[in-house]
């Protein structure tokens, strides 16, 4: 096992780990994940030394490189002692944690966090560094969430709307057939968002639904022909909240993949999660794997407005 290292596979599966139970469980998930995929497993802890530098002594600084350390060295053996097979390097970053798992991760790695941290030093807290790396990775991050204690439903869900979430729809296919599991494309649509008053259109909906169903067979025909052995159900449903039954379905899924869109921040400053993936990260009670996008428009949405 080779430690700080750090120019990982950037095919690798990439955790960030603070001390907290559940970054231990995400390391735990994520080297499954790696062995499914036939990955590395790049086990990374971001100190920030760097940006601490100014403000707490030398002694304090050399202490957090050394739990640091000692951190990453027993995530490591508790890994490499349930997957003795898998490869695993580890790296200390003077960095903080988003940085280091936005560089780490790459454009072609897969970032996985823990749903929550310890707060304060180094901390992978959903809502800070979880939704934080979710932002701004270039790569597709999971955030594991409703893993204690869950069975293996046998079963994969990608919340798709239309032909623009076919790269999430195949890399749900993708996931699915490695798990052995099914397949469920789930489009939620909002029927408020959709007729704008139901009072004065009711009459629309059901073609507005029709519109809807039709565009969903016409994303899983695609993905019925590039993985025939592979078992597809689609559903199309409608909701007042399309980030709540995403979240109801979560609860029959070993994992959900989602597209999340990247809305701008309303000064202009970057680009914040839409309101729909906020809401799945924060609440889901399976895995999340969220496939990164930018843009308006169509091509920015999943199972509904993201």
């Amino acid at each position: 096992m080779e430690t700080t290292l750090r120019t990982p596979d950037n095919s690798s599966v990439v955790v960030g780990v603070d001390g907290s139970e559940p970054a231990r469980a995400a390391a735990l998930w994520a080297a499954a994940e790696a062995v499914r995929r036939d990955r590395p497993l790049h086990i990374v802890y971001g100190g920030d030394t760097d940006g601490r530098a100014l403000y707490v002594s030398a002694q304090t600084i050399e202490r957090i490189r050394v739990a640091g350390r000692e951190l990453l060295d027993d995530t490591a053996k508790a890994v490499t002692a349930e997957y003795p097979g898998l490869s695993v390097t580890t790296e200390f970053s003077r960095t903080d944690a988003v940085t280091t798992l936005h560089r780490t991760g790459g454009a072609h790695g897969t970032v996985v966090v823990g749903s929550r941290g310890l707060g304060g030093f180094g901390s992978l807290v959903l809502g800070s560094v979880g939704l934080g790396i979710a932002a701004v990775a270039r790569s597709p991050v999971i955030v594991v969430r409703g893993t204690d204690g869950a069975e293996e439903r046998g079963i994969v869900i990608a919340a798709v709307r239309d032909e623009h979430d076919l790269v999430c729809a195949r890399y749900a296919a993708r996931e699915a057939e490695l798990r052995k599991a099914s397949l469920r494309l789930l489009h939620v649509w909002n029927v408020l968002e959709s007729v704008g008053s139901v009072v004065t259109m009711l009459d629309g909906v059901d073609e507005i639904a029709g519109g809807h169903e039709e565009a969903l067979w016409a994303l899983t025909g695609v993905i019925h022909d590039e993985f025939p052995d592979l078992a597809v159900q689609s559903d199309a449903e409608k909701s007042a909240s399309v980030a709540g039954a995403l979240v109801a379905a979560s609860h029959q899924a070993d994992l959900l993949v989602m597209g999340g869109r990247r809305a701008p921040t309303p000064l202009g400053l970057g680009r914040n999660l839409g309101r729909v993936t906020h809401g799945v990260l924060h609440h889901a009670r399976c895995p999340v794997l969220l496939i990164p996008r930018s843009g308006n428009g169509s091509g920015g949405r999943s199972g509904g407005r993201s």
